[in-house]
């Protein structure tokens, strides 16, 4: 692989609503810029994304010839969530989906037709109308062509071959890259890979894509992904800023409470934690191990091979996510409350993992505008380091 110099990439993970969280910390860091009197453009010239991680992504990849008003549009996007927007919380919109999983459960040996049987939790159709509203891929070619934009990949999991496998458009060629169980694939972008990288599991329903091995069903791109910073570097970035979404830098939850036994919906939480928190704070901290090695090795050397340190710039949530959202729990659609009461949820019995699944399903925006400013509180802790990162210097 040929790393280009001083390139910045940008890393965004998946987590649902959680999600809101980057959008704070970008709005900051674009706020940060402006008053650095730091060049105009994209600050990203390559763009990764995972799961809603994949969506914020695109969207800023889509107007990266604009890319402050493109942050100004986003943050409105997620200032003025409703769950309407992202899966149906209406009564009709539950009965054919939520309410249907539910009664799969407990009499799923009576329903023996494929017909009958759901394809998730959940009913998507909003979130597949408002991509194709606010995101224009069609833009993407052009951008490419004219500098704009390096490269931006989409990452999903193959429910077919068990593959995880990164999406790719980019402005110059880029072999794609083969690992174990890691494969890439160029070509144009389209709605339903953003659909495919944020289908959480069992959530939403999984999408039928061309893959590197033939057509398979895709669904979010968290799972079995092992190496979260892989695809930038792949595709040229020598420093990279990564916004997580919980779990690395948040306090530790300690619980005083006699156990009981978890319900579903904590069950829940506590697997869809691990698939999106998990696997980028470990390929964190291997980064910075190798990080750390090859500074061991003489330059001289280093020159030799095709080994580079890639600078790292780590932002993540210093607050747990999940106690936010369940100071927000009242703002769910009725529909959707009595759905995860179902699910062994409630006001009254929400904490620990439970919190977890609401935290990644409450698309409010009494809840996406205290993450995003969160995310603008934890950046601006951070503003010496994020100077330095983009070599910004105050204005005289």
């Amino acid at each position: 692989m040929d790393v280009m110099s001083d390139t910045t990439g940008l890393i965004l993970s998946g987590g649902g609503a959680r999600a809101a969280y980057q959008v704070g910390v970008l709005a900051a860091i674009a706020r940060m810029r402006r008053e650095a009197g730091a060049a105009q453009g994209n600050p990203f010239p390559v763009i990764s994304g995972t799961s809603a991680g994949a969506i914020n992504a695109a969207f800023l990849a889509c107007r990266a010839d604009h890319f402050d008003q493109a942050m100004e549009d986003l943050v409105h996007v997620w200032s003025h969530f409703q769950v309407e927007q992202v899966y149906r919380s209406d009564i009709l919109g539950m009965i054919r989906s939520g309410a249907r999983w539910v009664s799969l459960l407990s009499l799923g040996w009576l329903i023996t037709q494929k017909r009958l049987r759901p394809k998730s939790l959940l009913n998507n159709d909003p979130l597949r109308d408002l991509l194709q509203e606010r995101i224009d891929l069609e833009r993407l070619p052009r951008l490419l062509r004219d500098g704009h934009l390096q490269a931006l990949a989409i990452t999903a999991s193959s429910y077919s071959t068990g593959e995880h496998v990164t999406f790719y458009e980019s402005c110059r060629p880029v072999t794609p890259w083969v690992r174990n169980q890691r494969l890439a694939q160029h070509g144009r972008l389209s709605h339903p890979h953003l659909l495919a990288s944020s289908a959480i599991p069992f959530i939403f329903p999984a999408m039928r894509l061309e893959g590197p091995q033939g057509t398979a069903y895709f669904g979010d791109g968290s799972m079995r992904q092992t190496a979260p910073i892989s695809p930038a570097i792949h595709l040229g970035a020598s420093k990279i800023l990564v916004i997580g979404a919980g779990r690395m830098l948040e306090p530790r939850q300690v619980s005083t409470q006699e156990p009981s036994y978890p319900s579903l919906a904590q069950i829940a939480g506590h697997a869809l934690s691990s698939i999106f928190l998990d696997s980028l704070a470990v390929d964190v901290e291997r980064m910075q191990r190798i990080n750390q090695t090859l500074q061991l090795i003489p330059i001289e050397k280093r020159l030799d091979t095709h080994l580079r340190p890639i600078e790292l710039l780590l932002i993540a949530p210093s607050q747990r996510l999940d106690e936010i959202a369940a100071r927000h729990a009242d703002a769910l659609p009725q529909t959707v409350k009595s759905l995860l009461r179902t699910l062994g949820a409630s006001q009254t019995t929400f904490h620990g993992q439970g919190n977890a699944l609401l935290s990644y399903l409450l698309f409010e925006a009494a809840y996406t505008r205290e993450l995003m400013a969160l995310g603008e509180s934890d950046a601006q802790q951070q503003r010496d380091e994020i100077a330095r990162f983009f070599g910004w210097t105050a204005k005289a």
